[in-house]
């Protein structure tokens, strides 16, 4: 790490984000891109038991994923401990902690057709709440072409849709969530947004908020971290089945409060 990353959410941001459920953030990350470049190279040399990469049957190139990573590259745990992204989090939640979730890196190389289906996250997660953030940090140049899209609102609908598999598969046999409608269809009635990104800007969304990628037709890797965080509301949610990522000890009840070691609080106010 170089320099100094105080830049925090302005109130502005904030008011954006609550009512939208996703905000951008321009140049907060900027002093950690280097950082988190090499603990993505560190993980991809050496990837975790959940790395779950998307082969296209086409034969288009690879998506790679991976979570859980803080705890073992040591760049990304410096992230999580030692950047802004706590704060940050904390205030554009409207929470007095920030207690950290889980990581995730996404790498769409150049060609991949692999599209990343519209989705909620809160679903795949073991927790519930009102409190939530991802932080999509992109450690390349992004066009909008490119760019995750995220529907401006949909963390305020209500619902709950079904999570799912790239693979079409539902990730739960039995759950009472809804079915995604045709956002496509319904994409001139919505409010979707998306911008162009550089290095060091990152999108700010709700665990609520629906979202989705294309695939990555430019001839670029289109490699991101992401962070997510939740606040002072998280409890956890028993799933009808293995969630996403698996946290298969916490000992945990339903709705107990999401306290345990291996989620902890960064900031308090």
């Amino acid at each position: 790490m170089s320099g100094s990353d105080r830049s925090l959410a302005t109130e502005e941001d904030v008011a954006s984000y609550q009512r939208d459920g996703v905000v951008i953030l321009r140049q907060v990350f900027s002093p950690w891109i280097d950082t988190l470049r090499a603990g993505i190279d560190a993980l991809m040399a050496d990837p975790s038991p959940l790395e779950r990469t998307v082969r296209p049957a086409d034969g288009s190139a690879p998506f790679f994923q991976d979570l859980c990573n803080w705890q073992r590259i040591s760049q990304f745990e410096a992230f999580v401990l030692e950047s802004t992204a706590a704060e940050v989090a904390a205030r554009l939640m409207r929470s007095k902690t920030a207690r950290f979730f889980h990581d995730h890196v996404l790498v769409k190389q150049p060609g991949t057709s692999t599209v990343t289906p519209w989705h909620q996250d809160q679903p795949y997660y073991c927790v519930e709440g009102q409190q939530s953030v991802s932080f999509w940090i992109p450690l390349d140049p992004v066009s909008r072409d490119v760019v995750m899209e995220c529907i401006g609102g949909s963390h305020r609908w209500g619902k709950g849709f079904r999570p799912m598999r790239f693979d079409g598969t539902r990730l739960y046999a039995n759950d009472d969530f809804e079915t995604m409608p045709d956002i496509e269809a319904m994409r001139p009635t919505l409010d979707v947004v998306g911008w162009d990104m550089q290095p060091g800007d990152a999108i700010a969304f709700n665990f609520r908020t629906v979202h989705g990628a294309p695939g990555n037709q430019s001839p670029h890797a289109r490699r991101v971290f992401s962070a997510r965080w939740v606040g002072d509301d998280a409890a956890f949610a028993k799933r009808a089945g293995r969630t996403s990522p698996p946290f298969p000890d916490l000992g945990l009840q339903d709705g107990d409060p999401l306290d345990a070691p291996i989620f902890p609080v960064v900031y308090r106010s």
